[in-house]
C-alpha cells in the first residue's frame, strides 16, 4: 500500500520537511535504503541549502536500515553521513544533532554486532554535544541514558542497572514532550533492561513495572501507523512472560507468550524488517516445542552479516539439530552437522568476527557433548573450548553469547 503511487511520493515530500520520522515504520527495508541513498546524494549537492540537516537525516535513515537489515555497510554509512553533517554544521545546535546522530549509530552498531569500543566512542561523542534548544537537550539526555543502559549490561552490576534505570526515567520526561519517537525507543530500552534485571534477580517488581510500561506502549502504538514499535513492545512482553513461564513450568503462560509472539510477528511482513522478525523467532525459542523451520529461515536471513542475532539463531539451529540427532541415535547426522561447522571454521575467504568465532566454538563444543553422550565417553575438550568462546564473547561485549557458553559448561558432568 505504501510502496507505490502518488501517495508515496506525497509522503516523501512532506516527510523530508518534517521532524516526525514515524513514517519510516510504514515503508519496507529496500525503500528505506533507496531514500537514504537519495538524501546522502542530496546532502553533497552544491545546490543543497541545508547540507548538515540533510546528512543528519540520511544518517538516521541509514541507522534504521541497519537496525532492520543487519547490514554492516549501512552502519558505516550512518557514521559517515553523521560525520558529513558535523563538518557542514553552521550552528551549535546542528553540531549537537550531528554528534548525536553519530552516537546513536554507534549504539546501533553495538546492539547489532557487539564491540565495547563502540559504546566508549558513543559516550565521547555524546559528551561533546551541547545546545541551548530544549528539544536537542532532551535528545542529549536520552542518548546518555541509552548509553548508560548498555554500560550497565556490560558491568552486570545491580547498582549500575538501577542508576541507568533512574537516568532513563529522568530523560523520558523531557523526551516525551519534545521527541515522542525517541521517547518510544527509550521506553523499549528501559523495559528491556527492567525485564532482564527482573529475570536475573527474580524481582517481581521490576517485571511488573516493565509489563505495565510495555502494555501502555502497545496500546499507544497503532498497527496502522507504528507497526514496528508495536511489534517490538509485544515481543518484549511475550519474552518476559515466556521466561517466567519457563521458570515456573507453566504451560498455560507459555501458550499465552507464544500467542503474543504471533501477534508481534503479524504486525509486519518478514521483508519489511527481517531482523525484527528474527528477534521474535529467537525469543520464542525459549519454548522447546517451537517449530524449527523459522529458526532455519532466521539463519538464512542473517548469514554472513556478523550480527549477534544471526549468531544466536545459528546456535539455536545447531542445538536443535543436535538434539534431534542425539534423540534418534543418528551418528551419521552428527557427522553431517560437524562437517558444516568445520567448513565454516576453515573458510578463510572472510575474516570471522569475534561473535561468529565464538558461536562456531560453541557449536563444536555442542558436538563434543552430543557425541560423548551417544558413545558414553567424556567430552574432554568441551570445557576448554567453551571457556575460550565465553572469554571472546565477553571481551567483545556480547554477554548473551558468553552466557550460552557458561551455561553449557555448567551442564558438563563433573569428574570424580
Amino acid at each position: 500500500m505504501f510502496e507505490f503511487g502518488k501517495d508515496l511520493r506525497r509522503l516523501f515530500v512532506q516527510a523530508r520537511e518534517s521532524d516526525d520520522l514515524g513514517w519510516l515504520e510504514l515503508i519496507g527495508v529496500n525503500l528505506l535504503a533507496r531514500e537514504a541513498k537519495s538524501l546522502t546524494t542530496d546532502g553533497g549537492r552544491i545546490s543543497c541549502s541545508r547540507p548538515s540537516q540533510t546528512w543528519h537525516r540520511a544518517s538516521i535513515l541509514w541507522r534504521e536500515h541497519a537496525r532492520r537489515s543487519g547490514a554492516p555497510d549501512s552502519i558505516a554509512r550512518a557514521l559517515a553521513t553523521a560525520e558529513d553533517a558535523l563538518k557542514a554544521a553552521r550552528t551549535e545546535d546542528e553540531r549537537a544533532r550531528a554528534l548525536l546522530a553519530g552516537a546513536q549509530a554507534l549504539i546501533s552498531k553495538f546492539d547489532l554486532f557487539g564491540d565495547r569500543d563502540a559504546v566508549v566512542q558513543a559516550m565521547e561523542m555524546a559528551r561533546d554535544a551541547t545546545s541551548k534548544r530544549l528539544p536537542t537537550l532532551a535528545s542529549i539526555a536520552g542518548v546518555h541514558a541509552r548509553i548508560r543502559a548498555r554500560q550497565a549490561r556490560l558491568s552486570e552490576k545491580t547498582n549500575d542497572r538501577q542508576d541507568a534505570a533512574a537516568l532513563m526515567d529522568a530523560a523520558l520526561h523531557a523526551l516525551t514532550k519534545h521527541n515522542p519517537l525517541e521517547a518510544d525507543d527509550l521506553r523499549l530500552d528501559a523495559a528491556a533492561l527492567a525485564l532482564e534485571g527482573g529475570i536475573i534477580q527474580r524481582d517481581a517488581r521490576l517485571l511488573d513495572q516493565a509489563g505495565r510500561d510495555l502494555t501502555a506502549l502497545v496500546e499507544a502504538s497503532s498497527p496502522d501507523t507504528r507497526p514496528l514499535t508495536r511489534a517490538r513492545a509485544l515481543a518484549l512482553c511475550a519474552a518476559g512472560l515466556s521466561a517466567l513461564a519457563a521458570m515456573a513450568n507453566d504451560d498455560a503462560a507459555m501458550k499465552t507468550g507464544n500467542e503474543m509472539f504471533d501477534a508481534a510477528a503479524d504486525q509486519f511482513f518478514v521483508d519489511h524488517s527481517p531482523l525484527d522478525w528474527v528477534a521474535i523467532q529467537i525469543a520464542r525459542s525459549i519454548d522447546p516445542s517451537a517449530p524449527i523451520e523459522p529458526i532455519r529461515q532466521s539463519v538464512a536471513l542473517t548469514t554472513g552479516r556478523g550480527t549477534i542475532l544471526g549468531a544466536l539463531a545459528l546456535d539455536l539451529l545447531v542445538a536443535r539439530e543436535l538434539a534431534a540427532a542425539a534423540t534418534a541415535g543418528d551418528l551419521t547426522e552428527l557427522t553431517r552437522i560437524e562437517t558444516r561447522v568445520r567448513r565454516r571454521l576453515a573458510d578463510r575467504t572472510v575474516v570471522p568476527t569475534a561473535v561468529d568465532w565464538a558461536v562456531d566454538q560453541i557449536a563444536m563444543a555442542r558436538l563434543m557433548i552430543a557425541r560423548s553422550e551417544l558413545m558414553g565417553s567424556d567430552p574432554d575438550q568441551a570445557a576448554f573450548v567453551l571457556a575460550e568462546a565465553a572469554e571472546a564473547a565477553r571481551d567483545h561485549g556480547v554477554p548473551v553469547i558468553a552466557d550460552r557458553a557458561r551455561g553449557l559448561i555448567g551442564s558438563l558432568p563433573v569428574r570424580a
